[in-house]
C-alpha cells in the first residue's frame, strides 16, 4: 500500500470518527464482555448443532475485527481476542440501523456483540448476534502482509501492529512469560529469595561492561545504570540471606546486535556453601525441566540445528577447547604472554599491551572456540586475570573455579566459586583499576563497600547470571534478541 493509498484511508476513517464524535461518545467504556473465544471453543466446541439450539448458550465477547464479509441483509465478521477468535453473524432483521452502520466500520476496529451460540450451515461455531457495539475506530488500516524479511526492522518498531497480525509473535512472548513464570517457581521450591537491588550504581561493578552514566541532581553526584546486581546480592549474602535471587534489568553501554540490546534482563542468583560445580547441575536441572515443561521433550531444534539436553552436559576446559580448536598451537606455551601474542597476531587479533596470558588465551578462544560448543557444553577454568569476582582454583591459581554455558555457540549463562577473600578482592580491583588507567573501558572501579563487606565474612557460596533473552530465543527458535524483546532499542528514525 503507497502513502497516498494509506492516507487516503486514514482520511475517511477519521471523517467516520468527527460523524461518531457528533452523536455524542466516541469511545464508549460501558460494554463488559463476559466470554473469551477460546474458552467457548473449549466449552461448546464439540456441541451439536442441535444441542447448541436448546441451550440457547448467550455470550458476550469483543475484540478486533480482523475481517468482514457482507451479504446484502447477513453478514459475518471475525472478532479476535487475547485467546483467539470467534465468528458472529449479524442479520439486518435483527440488528436494524445498528446493521446498517455497521457496513461502514472497518476491519481493524473494536467492537463488541452480544448473543446466543449456534453452528452455521457450514458447521462453524459462531454468535447470533443481538446487539452491536462500536467500542474503538480504528483511524489506520492494518497491512496486507506483515511477513517477510523486508518487514522485520518495522515489526520491531511497531510491535503493537506486529502483536495484531502475527501470531507467532504473540507466542514468542506468551512463552517468555511462562519461562519467566518457570525460573520463579524453580528457585522459590528450592529456598530461594527473591530480592530488589538498586538499579542507579554510584559504582558501576559486577559484570566487565561500559555503563551508561547519568546525573543525580538532588545529589550533585554521578550515577550509573546498573551493568549487573552481582556485588549487591553478595552483600545480601554477606547480611544472612543464604540464597538469594532476582531476575533484573541490566544496561551495557555497547553495541547492537543479534545477541546484545543495550537493556537486558538477567536472572542473577547466589547460594551460600556452594560451588560452581553445584550450579552446573542446577543449570542442567533447569534447562532440562524447562524443555519437559515447554516442549515435552529435551530435544529441540534451534535454527535448523538440533540441540540434545536429554544428555549430560558436556565439561570442557578453556584450555582444552583452545587446543582442540587450534592443534598447532603449543600446550606448554599456553600461558606464554610473548607466544600467545604471536599466536594473536597470526589470527589478526587485536590486543593491548597490558594483557596478560590470561586474557590472551580469552581473546583466541572467543575467536576460534566458542561457536563449536553447538551442543549443551560447560566451558570451565577461565583464567583469573579475566575473573576479578571469582574464587581462584585451590591447585591451579591461574585459573578460578568459574565456567560459562554454551548452547549453539553462544553463552547462555555464567557462574563460579565466589571470591569470599576480602584482601584477594581488593588487589584484584586495584588490578582492574590499573586496566582502566590503561584504557580499557570495561574494566571494573574499585568498590571499597563491597570490600569492607567482604571484611564482616561471606560465607563460602556460588553465584551465577543467566540471560533470560538468549534463554527464551533458544526455547522459541528465535534467530535474534530482538525477536524476543517487545520493543528493543532501534536506531533513530530521521
Amino acid at each position: 500500500m503507497s502513502d497516498n493509498d494509506e492516507n487516503h484511508l486514514i482520511g475517511e476513517r477519521r471523517a467516520k470518527l468527527a460523524k461518531l464524535r457528533e452523536r455524542g461518545n466516541a469511545f464508549p467504556n460501558d460494554f463488559r464482555r463476559d466470554a473469551l473465544a477460546a474458552d467457548i471453543v473449549t466449552a461448546y466446541g464439540e456441541k451439536s448443532a442441535e444441542t447448541l439450539e436448546a441451550a440457547a448458550v448467550r455470550v458476550k465477547v469483543a475484540g478486533r475485527m480482523r475481517a468482514k464479509r457482507v451479504m446484502g441483509k447477513a453478514s459475518f465478521a471475525r472478532l479476535e481476542d487475547s485467546s483467539g477468535a470467534i465468528q458472529v453473524f449479524l442479520q439486518q432483521q435483527t440488528l436494524g440501523e445498528v446493521y446498517d452502520e455497521f457496513k461502514g466500520w472497518d476491519v481493524g476496529d473494536v467492537i463488541g456483540a452480544e448473543g446466543t451460540l449456534f453452528r452455521t450451515k457450514t458447521n462453524e461455531l459462531s454468535v447470533r448476534v443481538e446487539k452491536l457495539h462500536l467500542l474503538t475506530k480504528s483511524l489506520r488500516p492494518l497491512p496486507d502482509k506483515w511477513h517477510g524479511i523486508a518487514d522485520t526492522e518495522l515489526r520491531y518498531r511497531r510491535r503493537y501492529v506486529d502483536l495484531i497480525m502475527n501470531e507467532d509473535s504473540r507466542r514468542v512472548f506468551e512463552t517468555r512469560s511462562a519461562i519467566v513464570r518457570y525460573l520463579r517457581a524453580f528457585l522459590d521450591t528450592r529456598g530461594f529469595l527473591e530480592v530488589e537491588t538498586p538499579m542507579l550504581h554510584p559504582i558501576p561493578g559486577g559484570a566487565a561492561a561500559r555503563p551508561f552514566k547519568t546525573h543525580h541532581n538532588a545529589l550533585d553526584s554521578d550515577m550509573y545504570l546498573r551493568i549487573a546486581p552481582e556485588l549487591y546480592l553478595k552483600r545480601l549474602t554477606v547480611g544472612g540471606f543464604e540464597r538469594v535471587y532476582e531476575i533484573n534489568r541490566n544496561f551495557r553501554n555497547e553495541g547492537v546486535s543479534t545477541q546484545h540490546n543495550p537493556e537486558f534482563t538477567m536472572l542473577e542468583l547466589y547460594q551460600a556453601y556452594a560451588d560452581y560445580t553445584d550450579l552446573m547441575e542446577m543449570i542442567e536441572t533447569l534447562f532440562q525441566g524447562l524443555a519437559d515443561s515447554l516442549l515435552g521433550s529435551r530435544k529441540l531444534i534451534y535454527q535448523g540445528i538440533e540441540i540434545d539436553l536429554s544428555q549430560s552436559f558436556a565439561r570442557k576446559s578453556i584450555e582444552d577447547i583452545i587446543l582442540e580448536n587450534n592443534p598447532d598451537i603449543d600446550p606448554m606455551s599456553l600461558r606464554d604472554t610473548l607466544y600467545l601474542r604471536r599466536i594473536c597476531d597470526q589470527m589478526k587479533i587485536p590486543y593491548k599491551a597490558g594483557d596478560g596470558p590470561g586474557k590472551l588465551q580469552i581473546e583466541i578462544f572467543e575467536r576460534t572456540g566458542e561457536h563449536t560448543l553447538v551442543q549443551p557444553t560447560f566451558a570451565y577454568a577461565y583464567p583469573a586475570e579475566v575473573s576479578p569476582l571469582s574464587r581462584r582454583n585451590d591447585a591451579d591459581p591461574f585459573i578460578t573455579d568459574r565456567w560459562e554455558f554454551f548452547v549453539g555457540g553462544r553463552e547462555l549463562a555464567n557462574g563460579f566459586s565466589e571470591l569470599n577473600d576480602a584482601e584477594d578482592q581488593a588487589q584484584r580491583f586495584k588490578d582492574q583499576v590499573e586496566r582502566k588507567d590503561a584504557g580499557d573501558e570495561e574494566a571494573m572501579y574499585y568498590d571499597a563497600d563491597y570490600v569492607r563487606a567482604l571484611e564482616y565474612g561471606m560465607p563460602p557460596a556460588a553465584g551465577l547470571g543467566l540471560g533470560v533473552d538468549r534463554l527464551v530465543m533458544l526455547y522459541t527458535n528465535s534467530p535474534s534478541i530482538r525477536d524476543v524483546l517487545l520493543f528493543p532499542h532501534m536506531r533513530p528514525e530521521y
